[in-house]
């Protein structure tokens, strides 16, 4: 049976299963927040690659076939050694910064994320590809992941945090606003009241559910063979994922592990 397993230092994560399970509806997902050491994005690789282990091999004990890591700073710090460790497939997230490039009328795009993703080096990679054809400028979303944690996505408390991150990337000219963090999407509707009319905002969870679907087909798994079973956990207080996954996927499956 198709069964996926998904992990994020908190309920970020939850923006990208919300997209997988609309188009793999039959897959079984266990979603996990190491919300007991969230943030990642200011901790060091070594400790996030020991926590994505602690949290695969936990999930593998689950009878999972395939693992994302819905997390920019966690693929950054460990996909390779885990793709060179493990015997599943992992899918990973990256800033989309290839069609934002494509998408930008005034040349200049603007990236949000942590820390940890922009000093990365699959996203310095594919800056590095594109930068010559338009202007990247960056900022890290300060505050936005301990928003998102709070479930505070709206009020003027939070237009004073995204503002002073978003602003700035506005101000450089910025038409079109790459989302680096799964927490990100989550506090869309702030931004939009921020940025001026026509800015773009990329969230690359859709295309991540996409390119997960041809994963599972490619390693032959098949996608319609779950129950479309949902399980939650988390390392740290259960509030914050109980709130947001109970409101997107209406569910109270919802406990505490000590991975």
């Amino acid at each position: 049976m198709a069964s996926i397993g998904i992990m994020d230092s908190g309920v970020g994560g939850l923006s990208v299963m919300r997209e997988i399970v609309k188009i793999i509806p039959d897959a079984d997902c266990i979603y996990f927040a190491d919300n007991a050491y969230c943030p990642y994005g200011e901790k060091a690789p070594e400790f996030i690659l020991s926590r994505c282990r602690a949290v695969t091999d936990m999930m593998l004990s689950e009878g999972v076939q395939a693992m994302v890591l819905a997390c920019n700073t966690a693929t950054a710090a460990a996909i390779n050694q885990l793709r060179q460790t493990y015997g599943i497939p992992f899918v990973g997230m990256e800033p989309a910064i290839k069609p934002a490039a494509l998408m930008t009328r005034s040349g200049t795009v603007g990236v949000l994320a942590t820390a940890g993703t922009l000093k990365g080096s699959k996203y310095q990679g594919t800056k590095h590809r594109i930068e010559g054809s338009v202007r990247i400028v960056e900022c890290v979303g300060r505050g936005f992941v301990e928003l998102v944690e709070a479930c505070e996505f709206s009020g003027d408390h939070a237009e004073k945090v995204v503002a002073a991150s978003l602003q700035p990337l506005l101000d450089a000219g910025a038409d079109t606003i790459v989302l680096g963090c799964t927490h990100y999407p989550f506090l869309l509707d702030t931004m939009r009241k921020i940025a001026p009319e026509g800015t773009r905002f990329i969230d690359p969870a859709p295309a991540v559910a996409s390119h997960l679907l041809d994963v599972l087909v490619g390693n032959g798994i098949d996608p319609k063979s779950g129950s479309g079973s949902r399980k939650f956990l988390c390392s740290g207080p259960e509030n914050a994922l109980k709130r947001l996954a109970g409101t997107i996927f209406n569910t109270d499956n919802i406990s505490r592990s000590d991975v």
